[in-house]
């Protein structure tokens, strides 16, 4: 338990008090879809926890350990080719015959032979992110899946909402890897999302232990998801010099870069890295076309995967200098939900339990 938590217990004890109609002025959670148990009903799972569809950074094992443990897990397909998405689809289906994601960036060149590959497969919930969800949203929904779309913006939220997604990602800027421009932190742009939408919302950017399971839920949101919290488990498929790199971040090591070509939330590396490398030609006035040449391709699987540090992009969140550990995927979904019932969750308004927690 934490020294604040009596303090934050204090702070929420008017949510015990008749549910959610007493506070809808603090925060939009009226609306019968706007709960962690209606939430858990639409993606099929037991907890409203989901592991992030990051590059390089998912597979079968991770996947599958997520969803025996109650949450649903997701496969990255941004960094897969059509038939390793395939492969990867066909290993979690043969060990699980729960609930599970695919995250698709809609920007991906190949997003046809995904799509494809997910409606063969029958995947029962699909991230969409990187672009509008307009195209593909009725493609998906008529193939049987339940369709979230990320977004960094109330404006993004309401049009998502608007080409009928199910749900939306908030997703502040302190998350890793590829963020929003706006630059709006999840503090913020949860509570701004919640009240711009119907639809149940999932809080993501910052968010690792039931503290800010916490904070997600008072801020309007039904459910959260972790990403960098499951990079550093033991099923998580990146290497092991990346997870020790991350583990040895201190506070302000991360820095949204790229920002003129694709903002993306890098860790310094050692002296002279990628990272440094970038910093530089950013101080330096370096036009999109010369960022594009330092970028290159292949380096998010140079860092994350293949473990170059020098070379290598290291996209992990702010909450990276928090991260100390690598559990097992098990363990660590025990223990998110253990610490999060023993906060009086169940004890507070319908919006702060499921039930699962009970």
């Amino acid at each position: 338990m934490w020294k604040s938590q009596s303090r934050l217990l204090h702070g929420l004890r008017v949510l015990r008090v008749q549910g959610y109609a007493l506070d809808a002025h603090v925060c939009n959670m009226t609306k019968s879809s706007r709960n962690p148990q209606a939430l858990c009903a639409l993606l099929g799972v037991r907890h409203p926890i989901v592991q992030a569809g990051m590059v390089w950074c998912t597979g079968a094992d991770l996947v599958v350990e997520v969803g025996r443990a109650g949450g649903l897990g997701t496969l990255g397909a941004g960094s897969m080719y059509p038939e390793e998405l395939d492969a990867e689809i066909q290993k979690v289906k043969a060990q699980w015959s729960g609930s599970f994601a695919v995250n698709v960036p809609l920007l991906y060149p190949a997003v046809e032979a995904h799509m494809e590959t997910i409606k063969k497969h029958k995947v029962p919930v699909v991230f969409t992110s990187a672009g509008s969800p307009r195209k593909w949203t009725g493609f998906l929904k008529s193939a049987g899946a339940t369709v979230v779309h990320v977004v960094s913006s109330a404006v993004f939220a309401k049009k998502a909402e608007d080409a009928g997604v199910d749900a939306v990602v908030a997703e502040g800027f302190e998350a890793g890897g590829h963020n929003g421009r706006e630059e709006t932190t999840t503090m913020c742009l949860v509570p701004e999302v919640a009240d711009a939408v119907s639809i149940p919302v999932i809080a993501a950017g910052g968010l690792h232990d039931a503290r800010t399971m916490l904070a997600a839920f008072a801020l309007g949101a039904s459910g959260v998801q972790m990403g960098s919290r499951f990079v550093m488990t033991q099923e998580n498929p990146a290497h092991q010099a990346f997870k020790q790199h991350i583990a040895e971040a201190k506070a302000g090591e991360t820095r949204l870069m790229l920002k003129d070509v694709t903002p993306v939330r890098l860790l310094q590396g050692p002296e002279g890295s990628f990272y440094d490398q970038v910093a530089a030609a950013e101080l330096a006035g370096k036009g999109p076309d010369a960022l594009r040449a330092l970028l290159g391709r292949g380096r998010a699987k140079l860092g994350m995967r293949d473990g170059d540090l020098m070379e290598g992009e290291l996209e992990i969140g702010q909450v990276s200098a928090l991260l100390k550990d690598w559990p097992a995927t098990a363990a660590l979904m025990e223990n998110l939900v253990d610490d999060f019932r023993a906060l009086g969750t169940v004890k507070m308004a319908p919006g702060f339990s499921w039930d699962a927690l009970l």
